[in-house]
Formats: structure tokens, C-alpha cells, sequence
């Protein structure tokens, strides 16, 4: 897991997952890995886009002012 820059020179995580991507197990996979780096529920993340592109939306609910602490903690331990 990383930061990729985009095109458009915005970054984006780049994720590989091993589940194959059929039926969905990749999403699921995703979901799940996520869920475990951030300490977080996997009901709380769900794919806004994506189910059948490479490039995909993860919607994260919870309480913003915490999710962007988890967020921001995470990337100076792994990325800054």
C-alpha cells in the first residue's frame, strides 16, 4: 500500500490486494484490508465506485474530525 500520483498530479492510495476479481472478492478484500490498517470497522466502509474498474471510491462514515486524524496519523507513520 502507497501513495501514487495521479495524472492530474493528485495522490491516490495505490492498493494491491491477492483475492482475484471476481464476484466481487477483490472489493471485499479491499474493504478488509483497509478496515484492518485503519482500525476501523468494515461497516463503516463501503465502495462508492469503482466494483468493476481498478480505480475505486471508498466511502468512510464515521465522525470527520476522527477520520482525518486517523488518516493523517497513518500517512506520517507510513508516508511521511
Amino acid at each position: 500500500m502507497g501513495i501514487a500520483e495521479q495524472a492530474d498530479g493528485k495522490g491516490a492510495l495505490k492498493i494491491n490486494v491477492t483475492a482475484v476479481p471476481e464476484r466481487g472478492k477483490a472489493n471485499t478484500a479491499l474493504i478488509a484490508l483497509l478496515s484492518k490498517t485503519w482500525r476501523l470497522p468494515k461497516t463503516r466502509l463501503t465502495l462508492a465506485s469503482g466494483a468493476t474498474d481498478r480505480r475505486k471510491v471508498v466511502h468512510i462514515s464515521g465522525d470527520t474530525d476522527a477520520l482525518i486524524r486517523t488518516l493523517e496519523d497513518w500517512m506520517a507513520k507510513h508516508h511521511g
